[in-house]
């Protein structure tokens, strides 16, 4: 794991890396020395990036309200990383069958089956480095992640046992009902009730595929990137009750 310089403002101490090829940033609680404490990985949506606004500003809440780090990583093909040819032509391909009249949602899903099989043994090797630094620690893992975030997020929350409870939405069975069936810590799951993107019967079904005893869900009105930011404020209590104390 490489650092780049470090900055600070508000308290929050801001850290680019690289781990191998992926491009991320860590932020913590700016000073103090070795310590245990929550950490968060957030799971940016499509076309977005691991210092997306929306991100940094979950991430920054995480820090100064609740004292936990947050982690964010480019995805394959976002941010700071190369672009893939596969997914060129995939998105290309899907572009041309919904012009056919062929429904999003589960060329959607396919697609983001297909990524996610690179970025949860990323993720994961992400965790292994992040939680031996000092100011990080071996504490309680969460996840934040919608839209792609929740696509990437189902399967990487299912095979990580290390994540003790996770906030997902804006996505679909279509893909993700196996591996949600596999989720038994609890979760807070987002619906958007005029999801343009995600039909609403699809995100019912992925809810419903949940194993975990304690989930609840959250359904605003709106479309797929209207989500209300008092969602970000339940999702800080979420985290707090369940990657605290």
């Amino acid at each position: 794991m490489r650092f780049l310089p470090s900055t600070s403002s508000d308290g929050v101490r801001e850290q680019l890396f690289t781990l191998g090829e992926i491009p991320g940033v860590l932020w913590t609680p700016d000073g103090g020395g070795a310590v245990t404490r929550p950490l968060v990985l957030l799971g940016h949506g499509g076309g977005r990036h691991k210092k997306d606004p929306e991100i940094s500003a979950l991430a920054h809440r995480l820090v100064t309200e609740c004292g936990y780090a947050a982690v964010c990583v480019d995805v394959p093909a976002h941010g700071d990383r190369p672009e893939v040819e596969e997914y060129d032509r995939l998105a290309a391909e899907n572009q041309a069958r919904v012009e056919a009249g062929e429904e999003l949602a589960p060329l959607i899903a396919d697609f983001q089956a297909l990524v996610a099989r690179r970025t949860v043994p990323e993720w994961r090797a992400v965790l292994d480095a992040v939680r031996v630094l000092d100011h990080v620690g071996p504490g309680p893992v969460g996840y934040w992640g919608v839209s792609l975030g929740c696509g990437l997020g189902v399967p990487f929350v299912a095979a990580e046992p290390r994540v003790r409870a996770a906030v997902l939405g804006l996505g679909g069975a279509h893909a993700s009902a196996d591996a949600a069936s596999r989720i038994t810590v609890p979760v807070r799951f987002l619906i958007q009730w005029d999801d343009e993107r995600v039909p609403r019967e699809q995100s019912l079904s992925l809810y419903d595929a949940l194993a975990s005893e304690q989930k609840s869900l959250h359904a605003n009105p709106g479309g797929h990137g209207e989500l209300p930011p008092s969602e970000l404020d339940d999702a800080l209590s979420f985290f707090t009750r369940y990657l605290t104390g």
